[in-house]
């Protein structure tokens, strides 16, 4: 069927808007980055637009210094493979049971107000400091991790989707003989493979780019998880720099080669390598992961 007049002037619009869209989303990251390899002074003077201009590493050579770099980035590896590990466990876990009808799960409904109320309501800062500082848990991974154990969006997001799920397959295996674990284990979760990869996409990168929590629950900056330790290595650069008798000279050194700007661009290209490289595995789960789990089908 040959395209009308009217269908290749929307294609022609169409691409053109696209186009210009992608556009304003990579042309910020492109200046950033040539900005992160670019002249401290030529930075300054605002000759750096999508390409470095005297080109340099000194902004990541200050960021990578000291040691305290790689134990953050350990940290942050830590973090993410146990705290994903465990919102999608207690995800999991959570959504199966609430995903029940009334007539097999008679709470049901009192559970997902409770749990829709902790979306509404926090008991703040304060509150949860004491409560991470008197489990004994401040200053271990742990701290960084079971205060968001449950992620109730992502929990909801799941269980929608097992609610559209048809009953006939946890029937078939409940004839069949199959626990309730067994119906989990082998029948729902291979069909919810992609609401669980978008959920898992969400606690990723909320673990890879959290850094107040850090702040706040590790009194030590070799425990600092990664986004953490590139928050304060700007704002406070003194504090990784322990060894002071052969260390100073070279930080000043490179002090002098950098400022603020050129060391936050790179701040944030080495903090998003990680999902930049995660991500594309996971996109193709992700629009149809969000639609099979808004809406009970």
């Amino acid at each position: 069927m040959k395209a009308t007049f009217g269908r290749k002037l929307f294609l022609l619009i169409n691409v053109i808007f696209l186009t210009i869209i992608s556009l304003i989303c990579v042309l910020p990251f492109l200046n950033l980055l040539a900005i992160s390899f670019s002249d401290k002074n030529a930075v300054a003077m605002g000759r750096v637009s999508f390409l470095p201009v005297d080109f340099t590493i000194s902004s990541y050579e200050f960021i990578t210094y000291n040691s305290a770099f790689l134990r953050s980035v350990w940290v942050s590896i830590q973090r993410v493979l146990l705290g994903v590990s465990v919102n999608l466990a207690l995800i999991v876990l959570t959504a199966y049971p609430l995903s029940k009808e009334k007539n097999e799960f008679k709470l049901r409904s009192v559970y997902s107000w409770f749990f829709v109320l902790t979306i509404l309501f926090n008991g703040g800062l304060i509150p949860s400091y004491l409560v991470v500082r008197y489990t004994g848990i401040r200053d271990t991974l742990w701290a960084l991790v079971l205060p968001g154990a449950l992620p109730v969006f992502s929990m909801l997001v799941v269980m929608n989707y097992m609610r559209s799920l048809p009953r006939e397959l946890c029937e078939a295996a409940y004839i069949d003989g199959a626990s309730h674990v067994q119906t989990l284990w082998r029948v729902i979760l291979p069909v919810s493979t992609p609401t669980l990869a978008t959920v898992a996409l969400f606690a990723f990168v909320g673990h890879w780019n959290s850094w107040f929590d850090g702040l706040i629950y590790m009194g030590r900056v070799e425990h600092y998880p990664l986004q953490t330790y590139l928050q304060t290595v700007v704002l406070k650069p003194e504090t990784f720099f322990t060894n002071t008798s052969n260390v100073s000279q070279a930080l000043l050194s490179l002090l002098a080669l950098i400022d603020s700007r050129t060391t936050a661009a790179a701040q944030l290209f080495l903090g998003t390598i990680p999902i930049l490289c995660v991500y594309p595995f996971l996109q193709k789960y992700f629009a149809s992961g969000l639609v099979m789990g808004s809406v009970k089908g």
